[in-house]
């Protein structure tokens, strides 16, 4: 690449090529990104829609977002992008083995995103617009990028679905398969080191519950040791009247504002609605019920946010081998993780466990969809919908938390009544005014209202046929007689979940 040049003020170097606006720099240095671009308005804007193939809905960015003057897009322009030096360094540039270097450009910006942790950003006005065409991505590029960075079983698929019955498809592919390897590892971007918290941001702190006081009172036992302490911790119950034990809660025991809150509505996301309603912090922190935080969680999430001049984080999650556990098998647990921990970049998943949010961010969102309600995917949808406004969600390795999981209690005791039918069954939200009968929806309404909520036609349809060949050809061989058999019952429950999905985007998003 023939570079060009900027230093900071903080004599941080940045590479370049193309013809940036350089006074943008400065801040844009300043900020989480790491790769800046103008793209959209170079004709790149969505381009190379084949990456649903592989990702499906499974993967924020399969889609380019609009209406925001920044955001996130791995849909580097080769000839117009601004790059970090210690970045460039650090991934070891384009992947050489591309002829196209359109496609080299996609490969790094994708990697970067998704495995390496470095940010890539639409900046609108980075560089002059252009009427260009789209970039053009012929077949053997296609098959190329699968080749370099999934399991050929990608490459298959994408094979069968762009048509089966074409030779050239299946001659790109094994060209693809006979000169190229896959990625095994690649380099990622370490953490910057945290400062330290800045001011005296107040912290609010949501708990949503049901059935499990005891875990409540853990979880809050650890707020009070916590190094840098919530302002303010919002607890709203929904354990039955009968099952409750009204003295168990004593704000007076806290050093720190505690409002309890028996709810008398049904669900989480309302759960959490009610919260927010009530919260004052300068920061929102999500949590459920049943976690256990070690004593730098809270510190650990307002560094991260202030250091890298962020809008909300989503951090580490472990699961507890048993609900008995504590704090000491969490740090068992974090020295023997195999994972890659070490690691501040965009997240593509949201968990409303363990996660930080700008109260800014959650007002501009006003709460939770309660259409998610007796269902699942309420977290994704809320992460996704601040990425979308332009409120990148990073991943903080800094903050973790033991998941307990325990069996009993919690939000999806009222969500189990789903997986019941006749007279035993009770009616979900999502149910509306057509209760299930004789058909029992697959998968979640939910999930699928999410789809026809945040993806394109198109790309539901790719999750429909993956959905099916799953369904027939993951599992024994053996039983493939039977889910054959079983089949158009299995049809028909799709289609009634999609049904109810419909139903619920008739309605759009409700908060209350």
């Amino acid at each position: 690449m023939n570079f060009q040049t900027y230093t900071t003020s903080k004599g941080e170097t940045l590479y370049y090529v193309g013809q940036p606006d350089t006074a943008m720099l400065e801040a844009l240095a300043a900020g989480y990104g790491d790769i800046w671009h103008a793209s959209f308005d170079q004709g790149f804007k969505n381009a190379f829609p084949e990456i649903v193939y592989q990702t499906v809905v499974f993967f924020w960015f399969v889609n380019d977002f609009d209406g925001l003057d920044q955001c996130v897009s791995w849909r580097i322009n080769p000839d117009a992008f601004v790059v970090r030096k210690s970045v460039w360094d650090t991934l070891q540039g384009f992947d050489a083995t591309y002829t196209n270097p359109v496609m080299a450009a996609f490969d790094f910006g994708f990697n970067a995103l998704r495995f390496q942790g470095a940010i890539p950003m639409y900046v609108k006005g980075l560089f002059p617009a252009t009427t260009q065409a789209a970039p053009k991505i012929s077949r053997q590029d296609r098959y190329d990028f699968y080749r370099r960075n999934f399991k050929f079983s990608h490459a298959l698929y994408m094979a069968f679905r762009k048509g089966w019955w074409n030779p050239l498809e299946w001659w790109a592919m094994a060209k693809a398969k006979s000169r190229l390897q896959q990625k095994i590892e690649m380099p990622v971007i370490p953490p910057k080191p945290l400062e330290p918290v800045q001011g005296n941001p107040t912290v609010s702190y949501i708990i949503p519950t049901m059935m499990r006081q005891d875990f409540t009172l853990n979880l809050l036992g650890d707020l009070k040791q916590q190094t840098y302490l919530p302002t303010q911790v919002v607890v709203v119950d929904a354990t039955p009247e009968n099952a409750r034990d009204a003295s168990l809660y004593r704000p007076e025991d806290y050093p720190f504002e505690v409002i309890f809150r028996w709810q008398t509505t049904k669900g989480s996301c309302r759960a959490r609605n009610e919260a927010i309603a009530l919260c004052t912090g300068d920061f929102i922190i999500f949590g459920d019920d049943d976690i256990r935080i070690p004593p730098d969680f809270i510190e650990n999430h307002i560094r991260l946010l202030q250091t890298y001049g962020a809008g909300a984080a989503n951090g580490l999650d472990i699961r507890a081998d048993h609900q008995q556990q504590d704090l000491s098998d969490l740090a068992y647990k974090l020295q023997h993780y195999k994972g890659q921990r070490w690691l501040v970049g965009c997240a593509s998943t949201f968990n409303n466990a363990n996660s930080c949010v700008r109260r800014e961010h959650v007002q501009t969102l006003v709460g939770n969809d309660i259409n998610y309600d007796g269902g699942y995917g309420e977290d994704s949808d809320f992460g996704l919908s601040l990425t979308k406004i332009g409120v990148d969600v990073l991943f903080n390795p800094f903050s973790t938390n033991l998941h307990l999981k325990p069996p009993m209690g919690g939000y999806r005791f009222w969500g189990s009544q789903a997986k019941l039918m006749g007279k035993k069954r009770k009616a979900q939200p999502w149910e509306l005014d057509t209760p299930v009968k004789s058909i029992r929806p697959v998968p979640s309404p939910t999930i699928m209202y999410q789809l026809h909520k945040h993806f394109t036609a198109e790309q539901r349809k790719e999750y429909g046929v993956k959905y099916f060949i799953f369904y027939l050809f993951k599992g024994k061989p053996l039983m493939l007689p039977l889910r054959v058999f079983r089949l158009p019952m299995r049809i028909l429950q799709y289609r009634k979940s999609v049904f109810y999905a419909k139903k619920l985007m008739a309605l759009g998003k409700r908060t209350q």
